[in-house]
C-alpha cells in the first residue's frame, strides 16, 4: 500500500508517491501557474494519474492523498484560510476538490505542521510519541506533535512558533509585533549577528571566509570559523545559541515534549549545534535540569521533508 504526498510551494508543486516506510517511490512536480485554483487542482490529479502509471502502481493501492500547504489551514474541514504566497487558494475547499479529483481520502495541513509529523511518523523522532519542531530559516516555523496527533488548534492556526516574544519593544518582525523570536534566532538573525560582529572585529577569519565581501556571508560562516577558533565566530555562535536556548526552554516549560527537532539549513551543524543548545539549557534548573529531559535532535527528512510529511497526515489517519 501507498501514500500520495503533496507539497504545495508558490513557484512548483511536488508529487510523491511514498511507501509505507516512508521512501519515495517516485515524484514529480508541476508549476503552480497562475489560474484558477480549481483548475490547477485538476492539473495535479493528471499528474497524480501518470506519476502512479510510470510507478506500476494502481489507484487502488492508496490509502490516502495528504497536502502540506503553507499558510493558515483548516484541516478539518479541508479550507486553506490564509496564505500569503497563495492568494488564489484564499477560502478554497482543497480538501473536497482533491477528493472529487483522486477518489480517494484527503488530509491537508499546514506544511510545517506536516514536515513534523513527517519527522514523527517517518523521520529522527520517530522513537517518541511527543515533538516539537523548529525550522530555522528565513523566519522561524515549525509544528507540535502530542500523542503521535498534530496539534493544531483552532481551525488550523496553531503552532507559530516563531512568535513568542522574546524581546518587548525589540526589532521589528514581519508579522507587526517586537521582539519575536524569529528575530533573534532565524538563519536571517545568525547572518545579522555575523556582520555587526564583523564590522567590529576587522580581523576576524570571517572575512576571509567571505573572500571580503559582507554581503556574501551566510548561515554557515560563524560556524565555520568558530570550529577554526575564531574568537568573534565563537561569539556569534554562542549569542546565537542563547537566543535559540531561550526558545527551546520556553517550549519545553509550556508542552513538555520529548524531543526538540532542529530542521532547516544551520541544522546541518549537527552535533555541534545540538552539543550546544543543550549545554546551554543545562544551566536551568527549571526547564531542563530536574524535568524530565527531553532529547535535542536534528531534522533528517531535509528535502523530503514536504512529500514525506504530507504522506504523513494520511499515513498517521489511516
Amino acid at each position: 500500500m501507498y501514500y500520495i504526498g503533496i507539497d504545495i510551494g508558490g513557484m512548483s508543486i511536488k508529487i510523491g508517491v511514498v511507501s509505507t516506510t516512508g521512501e519515495i517511490i517516485n515524484q514529480t512536480a508541476l508549476v503552480t501557474e497562475d489560474i484558477p485554483a480549481k483548475a490547477l487542482i485538476e492539473k495535479v490529479g493528471v499528474k497524480i494519474n501518470e506519476l502512479l502509471a510510470q510507478t506500476g502502481v494502481s489507484m487502488g493501492s492508496v490509502h490516502g492523498v495528504g497536502v502540506g500547504c503553507p499558510g493558515a489551514i483548516d484541516g478539518k474541514r479541508g479550507v486553506v484560510i490564509y496564505s500569503s504566497n497563495l492568494p488564489r487558494f484564499q477560502g478554497f475547499e482543497l480538501k473536497k476538490h482533491l477528493e472529487e479529483v483522486t477518489g480517494k481520502p484527503v488530509r491537508i495541513a499546514n506544511d510545517a505542521d506536516a514536515a513534523t509529523l513527517g519527522e514523527v511518523i517517518f523521520g529522527s523522532a520517530k522513537n517518541y510519541s511527543s515533538a516539537i519542531m523548529l525550522t530555522i530559516g528565513t523566519g522561524i516555523g515549525g509544528g507540535i506533535v502530542i500523542d503521535k496527533k498534530l496539534y493544531e488548534g483552532s481551525r488550523g492556526t496553531a503552532a507559530e512558533l516563531g512568535h513568542i516574544v522574546m524581546r518587548p519593544h525589540g526589532l521589528k518582525c514581519g508579522c507587526g509585533r517586537r521582539g519575536c523570536f524569529e528575530k533573534y534566532a532565524s538563519a536571517s538573525a545568525l547572518i545579522r549577528l555575523t556582520k555587526q560582529e564583523m564590522q567590529k572585529s576587522p580581523n576576524s577569519l570571517m572575512w576571509k571566509e567571505v573572500g571580503g565581501n559582507i554581503d556574501s556571508v551566510n548561515g554557515k560562516t560563524s560556524f565555520v570559523c568558530a570550529k577554526l577558533g575564531d574568537k568573534p565566530a565563537i561569539k556569534v555562535v554562542n549569542r546565537f545559541i542563547s537566543y535559540l536556548g531561550e526558545g527551546v526552554l520556553d517550549y519545553l516549560n509550556i508542552f513538555r515534549p520529548e524531543v526538540v527537532v532542529l530542521g532547516g539549513g544551520i541544522s546541518k551543524e549537527g552535533a555541534y549545534l545540538t552539543d550546544r543548545v543543550k549545554k546551554y539549557l543545562e544551566k536551568y534548573s527549571y526547564g531542563y535540569v530536574g524535568t524530565p529531559r527531553a532529547e535535542i535532535i536534528t531534522a533528517t527528512l531535509g528535502n523530503d521533508a514536504g512529500i514525506v510529511g504530507a504522506a504523513s497526515l494520511v499515513a498517521e489517519e489511516f
